[in-house]
């Protein structure tokens, strides 16, 4: 195996095999109090070692938890606030209640936390309702670095060594671990040295894992914590592998696995009819989460046991309380930052290979979707358009005059993607590896010298994107004076940035390379992608003097990483199981604030049947990010070259996608004015149905649209659940009504899959057929209005001129639908926008009213009435 299993882990056996009871106490009696922080020592009685503890009150019901050594030989690894963090945190007072040496009471507003001193443990409750726990079962183990002597041996080395002793004995079990005797010495612990297979990576300051175990007491079910090809509510690890966080580039990954891939958000959020909590682990290294799911009976309460830990760093905890989900997903918006605003473009159809092979080929493609009446509006790309792999270049044989073959799809209203990876071709003549060479920019090996490894222009150099000068450096590349023969419409795609190493340790980066500032690549792995996807958006942005909104895909992403681009789920295969993990997979990104995400359509790998991609075709045009993208090992699959029938189908679906895009340009609006996923899980639309708590077949877009995507092969009927007891739901196709509360079995051809509409909503389309987005910003909208059993219905519309930033200061109209009484009213709700929309509305369709109007009486402001029979 490439990739390593928990066992493989040294830092992962030791914390989750310590057979000690626990060893942490809090010396209460030395708190340090200010308005919004307490403070006070932890002392591990095991090995002497003290701890410092911080619990901070944050704004919108939130909290902080930091854990950190009082007395470090060194500084441990901290992410930069700016970077993950959108900016130091507001925080709220904390008032004391109750304070002896055995226990301390605080509360933040709704929130109250009860410190026990022995063992030491916290717990959180909500409105007197108990909803986290840390550190309950004992299992916060904080290795401590430890320094060197003046003949460079390690000091103390027996000090963790002999506190691991148990786990070369008897291994715990925690009620989420294995059971069998693990025989091992300290090399094989990784204490200061792991080998994986023929590498060995070093670990000069000795063992420096956290970890600690967070309870959810009275929830069954938990979800998020990105990216795994797992089902959207998180299973139990009992017995078996953990959930692991480390960015890695695995191809054609298996399905239903906790193996990570290529991104990671470490954020946690567990569900109930009552509430919903969430916990931010703000920790950018690798990381192993456990669960243990606990059903009520006569024995015990329901709960889910987590278990976090991480090789390195220190434990940074945000704890979200909610109540609600909606809640829950703005206050982690406030903390990292939520998704702005793309420009129209990039919500429609994308269209990719590896590799277009020359400017006659994009030509032909180009012209493809017009003769054939398919809208599209990005050509991309992949890395043979360029010179040898060397980025920011092009290959002169083969895309002799680029500048003009962006120009010609410009004319068109189009743009083209090309692809710009981190690692730099050891190549004097090319310009960048000479450049950052002399300026030292490259990541370097444990010896100081730039890391040498293998990627796809062959021996490469990695450039070191945690360093801001290399950043602004990358930046001004993105510039058309420096990106030869480019245009404002070339936009760009960060692929490989895990960063993806040929030959390397589970193919990426040894974690004792050196970053900026002397920090182990193991300290940061998993924000190295957010670097360069932050670096290329920055770039964008300059190019156009802060004018326009950029766009750049990343494969590799952190928390944050939504502020810079949008992502997709890699390299997945042409099976109907990867289709249907598509659904889960991208609910979860996009509850977890990487919103703009999407799944390469039929598959990157292998090829799929015309079924297969039909279906993935009018799955994916309801997901936010929409492109078909493939190998060069797999068949030509431009939407034209299937049978007569799949290309009918398959063009309905992008334009059904490009009707709808005035409502999904005004989810992305609410997702960055608030936060929250633009497509839904059931449960968040419905948080006290339980019935949809497991529901990851189905999703809703917004709040307005339910989605049930066919995704098996050669059913002529599926199952659809249509929730809430008070709702109505009408088929988009014939407006057939449907009552809520139901599973239905309903038939679908291959032309046909389940999407209602809610009633009580208003949805804007724009129904004229167009060849790209830049042809419609003057179409006149159309309303669909599907009533509910009150015979009302409500929705907005937002626009602006869908490219520039200038929305920011205020050049937006924003205006809201409300049928209530046969009457429709538009009015504008934000009064602070000043844009002049270029259109209006043509056409309203009202669904569901048995009243069949007749006439329609306009009233505009103060003006007389106009009367259209």
């Amino acid at each position: 195996m490439p990739f390593k299993s928990w066992r493989d882990s040294g830092f992962c056996r030791r914390q989750r095999y310590i057979d000690l009871p626990s060893l942490y106490t809090a010396t209460l009696d030395s708190t340090t109090t200010e308005d919004d922080t307490l403070g006070f020592a932890l002392h591990n009685t095991g090995n002497d070692h003290h701890l410092q503890v911080e619990l901070t009150g944050l704004q919108h019901n939130c909290a902080r938890l930091k854990i950190n050594e009082r007395q470090p030989v060194k500084p441990r690894y901290e992410i930069p606030v700016g970077d993950v963090l959108v900016q130091h945190p507001q925080k709220n007072k904390l008032n004391t209640l109750n304070r002896d040496e055995s226990s301390v009471t605080i509360t933040m507003n709704d929130v109250q936390a009860v410190i026990h001193a022995h063992p030491f443990q916290i717990e959180f409750t909500y409105q007197d309702t108990n909803v986290i726990n840390m550190n309950a079962r004992g299992l916060l183990n904080f290795e401590c670095l430890q320094g060197k002597t003046h003949s460079g041996k390690v000091k103390h080395k027996t000090t963790h060594s002999s506190m691991y002793e148990p786990l070369r004995k008897k291994p715990r079990t925690t009620g989420n671990q294995q059971s069998q005797d693990v025989d091992t010495d300290d090399t094989e612990l990784g204490e200061f040295a792991e080998s994986f297979g023929s590498f060995t990576d070093t670990n000069p300051n000795g063992p420096s894992s956290v970890g600690v175990d967070v309870d959810f007491p009275g929830f069954t079910h938990v979800y998020g914590i990105p990216e795994h090809a797992e089902s959207l509510c998180l299973k139990s690890t009992r017995n078996k592998e953990p959930y692991r966080l480390f960015n890695l580039d695995v191809y054609g990954y298996e399905t239903h696995s906790p193996q990570s891939l290529y991104g990671s958000v470490p954020l946690m959020i567990a569900h109930s009819e009552e509430q919903t909590v969430g916990m931010f682990w703000h920790n950018a290294s690798d990381t192993w989460i456990d669960i243990d799911i606990q059903e009520s009976d006569k024995k015990q309460k329901a709960q889910t046991n987590t278990h976090w830990f991480s090789e390195s760093g220190v434990i940074d905890i945000f704890l979200l309380f909610g109540p609600t989900p909606e809640d829950v997903f703005s206050q982690y918006g406030l903390l990292t930052g939520t998704t702005p605003l793309p420009p129209l473009f990039a919500l429609g159809y994308h269209q990719s290979r590896w590799n277009y092979k020359d400017e006659d080929d994009v030509r032909k493609v180009d012209s493809g979707f017009d003769t054939h009446g398919i809208p599209y509006d990005v050509l991309w790309l992949d890395i043979e358009h360029t010179d040898k792999k060397k980025y920011f270049t092009w290959d002169k044989i083969n895309f002799p005059n680029a500048r003009k073959m962006i120009e010609d799809l410009s004319a068109k209203g189009r743009k083209m993607v090309t692809i710009v990876d981190p690692h730099i071709k050891q190549d004097e003549d090319y310009t960048i590896y000479k450049e950052a060479s002399q300026r030292n920019y490259f990541v370097k090996n444990k010896d100081s010298i730039p890391y040498e490894g293998k990627c796809w222009p062959g021996l490469s150099h990695w450039l070191d994107f945690t360093n801001p000068e290399v950043r602004q450096y990358w930046s001004s590349k993105c510039g058309i004076d420096q990106y030869k023969e480019s245009t404002e419409d070339l936009y760009i795609w960060n692929d490989m940035n895990e960063p993806s190493v040929f030959e390397g340790p589970e193919t990426t980066l040894y974690k004792d390379c050196i970053h900026h500032k002397g920090w182990e690549h193991r300290d940061l792995h998993n924000t190295y992608g957010m670097y360069q996807h932050m670096a290329t958006n920055q770039g964008l942005l300059a190019r156009s003097g802060g004018k326009k909104r950029p766009f750049v895909l990343s494969r590799s992403f952190f928390a944050g990483s939504q502020r810079w681009g949008a992502v997709w789920t890699g390299d997945n295969v042409a099976t109907w199981e990867h289709l249907q993990i598509t659904v889960p997979m991208l609910l979860t990104l996009n509850i977890t604030g990487m919103t703009f995400s999407g799944a390469d359509i039929g598959g990157f790998a292998k090829n799929p049947t015309p079924e297969l991609l039909t279906r993935w075709y009018q799955t994916a045009a309801f997901q936010p990010f929409f492109r078909g993208h493939s190998s060069h090992k797999t068949e030509r699959r431009e939407p034209w070259l299937q049978p007569e029938e799949n290309i009918k189908i398959t063009r309905d679906a992008i334009c059904m996608r490009y009707s709808w895009l005035p409502y999904w340009y005004t989810l992305f609006y609410h997702g960055e004015v608030k936060g929250g996923p633009l497509i839904k899980p059931l449960w968040v639309a419905f948080p006290r149905d339980k019935v949809t708590f497991d529901a990851d077949d189905c999703f809703m877009l917004g709040s307005a649209v339910l989605v049930h995507p066919v995704m098996e092969e050669g059913v002529s009927e599926i199952s659809v659940l249509l929730p809430g007891k008070e709702e109505v739901w009408y088929d988009v196709d014939d407006h057939k009504l449907y009552v809520g509360a139901e599973t239905y079995a309903i038939p679908v051809t291959l032309s046909k899959i389940p999407i209602f509409q809610r009633g009580g909503y208003i949805i804007p389309r724009r129904d004229r057929a167009r060849s790209s987005t830049a042809h419609s910003w003057a179409d006149p909208y159309t309303l669909i209005v599907c009533v509910n059993k009150q015979i009302f219905a409500k929705g907005d519309l937002y626009v602006d001129d869908f490219q520039t930033l200038n929305y920011k200061n205020g050049e937006y109209c924003h205006r809201e639908f409300i049928f209530e009484n046969a009457t429709l009213t538009n009015r504008n709700c934000d009064t602070s926008g000043v844009y002049e929309p270029k259109a209006g509305v043509k056409e309203v369709i009202i669904v569901g009213s048995s009243l069949k109007p007749t006439s329609a009486i306009i009233h505009w402001q103060n003006q007389a009435q106009v009367e259209e029979t």
